[in-house]
């Protein structure tokens, strides 16, 4: 099985001749033009054909798209890239996704498993199956098993404001 890489997300539409508005979230933005195949999570094919910058973003234009009806139909689309199609990592650097599935420890105990990678604005952060949510930039090393130095008390505030109000989890 192939891993699936979120690499970029159609916002809406952009003028009358179905050109799209759309986010990357490459390393370097403008690099998910050279990504094929860009799928959508049901199946569909995209190719860029054209894209240009603007702001935050990029207006491109896809192949597969040649009205503004249908550019306002693909708002919340989000592109992948399959994991095996994207190049090695520059050494000392990893892919957020090849974290999911290991364990995290701190110095003195296991945290738990990566279950997932959410960003809600403030930097990427590791989901654990513990329901815990560590900053990937506490990451010191990504072996076998991802260590994390955490600030003193990290998660003891966590822990006691995830506790209901008859003192349980």
């Amino acid at each position: 099985m192939t891993t699936s890489i979120l690499i970029g997300r159609i916002l809406g539409a952009h003028g009358i001749r179905g050109a799209v508005k759309l986010k990357s979230f490459a390393a370097n933005p403008a690099d998910i033009a050279t990504y094929k195949p860009l799928t959508a999570g049901d199946g569909r094919v995209f190719q860029i054909v054209h894209l240009k910058p603007a702001r935050d973003e990029f207006i491109a234009d896809l192949k597969e798209v040649r009205d503004r009806n249908a550019a306002e139909a693909l708002k919340g689309t989000d592109l992948f890239i399959a994991r095996d199609h994207l190049p090695p990592p520059p050494s000392g650097e990893v892919y957020l996704a090849d974290l999911v599935g290991k364990p995290v420890a701190t110095a003195d105990r296991t945290l738990g498993t990566v279950t997932g990678i959410q960003n809600y604005g403030a930097g990427d952060l590791l989901e654990l199956d513990s329901g815990e949510l560590v900053p990937v930039a506490f990451i010191t090393t990504t072996d076998a098993v991802i260590t994390v130095d955490l600030p003193e008390g990290y998660l003891d505030a966590a822990d006691e404001s995830q506790r209901g109000q008859n003192g349980r989890p």
